[in-house]
């Protein structure tokens, strides 16, 4: 029988080993995987208005716009950790605290703050919507996704211990004449973010669906909104 030449030889381990790490794919992507971080579906992902985002956020993101007064967006939790005492770059989610001020009404609107406060010890930025949804006690999410007011974006900066906050808008239901539900919480995600905050909701009622049942979001702003 003819020796293979070593290039032959070669060639045939190789194509062994493709045939291998084929199968050992195939077997490993039938169990488990890497975690990711799971969003409602149907949500809105955050606007950037300048930060670079991957297909996914920027998919998501195109499916919220409008122009009206107020604006809204979706969802995230805990993400990556910067090392502490350094400077610059975007908020991320495990360094922020959410909250809702108190609401302003006017002419048959209601007017929610969504502020985020840095609470790491390192000055950060965001810029663009937040990303929101009301959602009940068991998760489920309450209403059509939020739209986006039109608005410029601009990056705020947070120095520890310092606030933004972006308008929640919507119109009364008495008024309107909407169907309405009283969500459990808000989820809030930071621009550029997966991962979300969990806000208590103490609004009272939302509108959910037929009438004016929009809810609109703003760009964020330095402060509270209060």
């Amino acid at each position: 029988m003819a020796k293979k030449s070593p290039s032959v030889h070669r060639a045939a381990l190789l194509a062994s080993a493709v045939a291998v790490l084929g199968l050992l794919t195939a077997c490993g992507s039938s169990g488990g995987g890497t975690a990711s971080t799971q969003t409602l579906p149907g949500t809105a992902a955050p606007a950037t208005g300048g930060h670079s985002t991957d297909a996914a956020s920027a998919s998501a993101s195109a499916s919220a716009s409008g122009t009206a007064p107020g604006g809204a967006t979706v969802t995230a939790s805990p993400a990556k950790s910067t090392p502490a005492g350094t400077t610059g770059g975007r908020c991320h989610t495990s360094e922020l605290r959410a909250t809702v001020g108190r609401n302003n009404p006017g002419a048959g609107q209601e007017n929610f703050p969504i502020v985020l406060t840095n609470a790491s010890s390192r000055t950060c930025t965001v810029r663009g919507y937040p990303g929101a949804a009301f959602v009940d006690a068991s998760g489920r999410q309450l209403g059509p996704d939020p739209k986006r007011s039109s608005g410029t974006p601009t990056t705020v900066t947070l120095a520890p211990g310092k606030s933004a906050w972006a308008g929640l808008t919507f119109s009364n239901p008495e008024v309107s004449g909407a169907h309405t539900a009283t969500p459990a919480s808000l989820l809030v995600t930071p621009p550029d973010e997966r991962d979300h905050l969990t806000v208590a909701w103490k609004g009272g009622q939302v509108p959910v669906s037929g009438n004016a049942s929009s809810v609109w979001l703003t760009v964020f702003s330095p402060g509270t909104g209060a």
